[in-house]
This record gives structure tokens, C-alpha cells and sequence, in this order.
């Protein structure tokens, strides 16, 4: 049980490190926080410093999620897991999502920015990748899908997170495809979208009142701009 929670708190690290914080500090002189939404998520970063900046910080947060799938949960040592395994899956599958939702909590909920960080969507990428890759990659082409038709990496992200389990019912009941352990996997998966759809509440309430903002909202010129105003 030790060596577990010693897995559990690792990956609650690697997913807390504030990528868009530090990026936005480092490169730009300012706190994420304090433009656009407020928000510490891809997002935000997205909205104010460009699909550059976007685009790097997407992908260093979905490593984070990779890296507690495929790294961090390697450390469990132990021969088997602390509890009985009631799942289709083998015990390192397990520990493999344990340690994916670890990293998915750790974002959303920073420990390094008083428990308020991005909203996970990049980081449950990178943890579904090593789950289940075909889903995976129909999630992100979705996400890019819709964010290249719509502009809001809001609604490409809520996307996404409904795609993967959406695919995964598809695949299996519809187009009759074998997926080793799908009842686990589907409700897995089915658990994680309904917390990024949490994670996403205030955006999905912006774009009902129509109030949300596009990506081409803001340029990182603008922001700098701004900065020197205040």
C-alpha cells in the first residue's frame, strides 16, 4: 500500500508542475492568471499568447500524462496490487490508470497554485494514449476538428473528452470491433469525461450565454500591450 501511494503522490506531482504558470512568467513577465479567463489551462494560453505558446504548453501537459501512465507507474514494485482486482484488466493496467487520474487530479487541481489549475484535457490525452490509443487519436483529431472550424479550445476540448468514450461504444456495438476489456474501459473512460466536462462547467456555460471568447480574441502583442498600459 506504501508503494502505492508513493506511485499515486508522484504522479499528482508530475500533473501539478504549472506548465502555462511558468511558461507565461518565464517568456512573457506576467501570470497566466491575471489575463484572458484567468484560468491556468492550454486554454487560456491559447486566448492570450497565441496557438504557439498553445501548442507548447498542450503538449508538455499531455506528456505529464503520459509520463504517469508509462513512467511513474513502473515504480510499483509490488508483485500485486493492495486490493483484489475485480476488472478484465491485468494489475499493471490498473496502476497505469491509477497513476493517469493521479496526474489528471494534479492538474486540474495544482498543489503549486493553490489547488487551481487548467482543466486536464491535454493530460487525459497524453494518460488515454497509453490506455487506449485508437480512442485516443480520434479524441484529438476531434479536438482539432472542431477547434479549426469554431475557434474555441474550450468546445474542441469538451469535444474530445466526449469523443473517447463515444468511439469506444461505437467501435464495440456499432462496427462490432473486439476491445479487450471494454466494460472496464468504457466506464473508465466514461469517468474521466464527466470530470472534464466539471473542469469545463464555467466554459460550457460562457458558450451557452455566448459569451466565450475565440482563440483569435487575443495575440500575445495585445497582451504586452496591455501589460504596459497597467
Amino acid at each position: 500500500m506504501v508503494n502505492l501511494a508513493i506511485v499515486i503522490l508522484l504522479s499528482y506531482i508530475i500533473g501539478s508542475m504549472p506548465t502555462s504558470i511558468m511558461l507565461s512568467k518565464w517568456k512573457h513577465g506576467f501570470d497566466i492568471r491575471t489575463k484572458g479567463s484567468g484560468n491556468a489551462g492550454g486554454t487560456n494560453v491559447f486566448r492570450v499568447l497565441g496557438w504557439k505558446s498553445g501548442v507548447l504548453v498542450m503538449a508538455v501537459d499531455m506528456a505529464k500524462g503520459a509520463i504517469a501512465t508509462a513512467l511513474i507507474s513502473r515504480l510499483f514494485w509490488d508483485p500485486s496490487l493492495p486490493f483484489y482486482n475485480r476488472t478484465p484488466f491485468d494489475d499493471f493496467t490498473i496502476i497505469q490508470m491509477i497513476c493517469g487520474g493521479a496526474a489528471i487530479v494534479g492538474h486540474i487541481w495544482t498543489v503549486f497554485a493553490g489547488f487551481k489549475g487548467g482543466k486536464g484535457i491535454a493530460t487525459g490525452a497524453g494518460m488515454l494514449i497509453g490506455v487506449a490509443p485508437t480512442e485516443a487519436a480520434i479524441s484529438i483529431g476531434m479536438f482539432f476538428l472542431v477547434f479549426m472550424v469554431y475557434k474555441y479550445v474550450s468546445l474542441g476540448s469538451i469535444a474530445a473528452a466526449v469523443a473517447f468514450p463515444v468511439s469506444l461504444f461505437v467501435r464495440h456495438n456499432i462496427f462490432g470491433d473486439e476491445i479487450q476489456s471494454y466494460r472496464t474501459l468504457i466506464v473508465f473512460s466514461l469517468s474521466v469525461a464527466i470530470l472534464l466536462l466539471y473542469s469545463h462547467r464555467h466554459n460550457i456555460k460562457r458558450l451557452i450565454d455566448g459569451t466565450e471568447k475565440k482563440v483569435s480574441g487575443f495575440t500575445p502583442k495585445e497582451v504586452r500591450e496591455t501589460s504596459l498600459r497597467l
